[in-house]
């Protein structure tokens, strides 16, 4: 399939997954066998510079091989100005990392772990700090699905 956004993920080894926000940037990863998305951090957005050094470290410590970027979509499925700012941090990044880096449309993402946690009942300020870890969960999870199905 030619139009495969995760065609450029390497057969094998973890995936580490990243939402990005305006103020946070949402991370969780991938066991060895891509069964399971595990929500690992959120880190708090400062410099480019320094968040790219957070995700080095990360995919340093994990032996990541390949990042899995959220796709922030509009609804109708166009691009509006933050999927440019993921392309453009994807773009800043590429030559730090040297690894694969795809793409995945995270439309309803945040709402659908939002829902998940009011479910569960969690209090407001607890979704708030868990929220962006979880949203990059679900979204690798996706993405950990399809690859399984291929």
């Amino acid at each position: 399939m030619e139009n495969d956004p995760l065609s450029i993920i390497p057969s094998s080894g973890k995936i580490l997954g990243l939402d990005l926000g305006t103020k946070t940037i949402g991370v969780a990863i991938s066991d060895g066998m891509r069964y399971s998305a595990t929500p690992l951090e959120t880190i708090k957005r400062s410099k480019f510079t320094q968040d790219a050094e957070r995700i080095m470290e990360l995919v340093v410590q994990n032996q990541v091989v390949a990042i899995l970027l959220g796709l922030p979509l509009n609804m109708d499925g166009t691009e509006g100005p933050r999927v440019q700012s993921t392309r453009a941090f994807a773009r800043n990044l590429a030559p730090k990392v040297n690894l694969p880096i795809a793409f995945w449309d995270e439309r309803l993402s945040t709402s659908a772990v939002t829902r998940m946690m009011i479910e569960a009942d969690l209090r407001r300020d607890r979704r708030a700090e868990v929220v962006d870890k979880l949203a990059a969960s679900y979204i690798l999870q996706g993405a950990l699905d399809r690859l399984r199905n291929r």
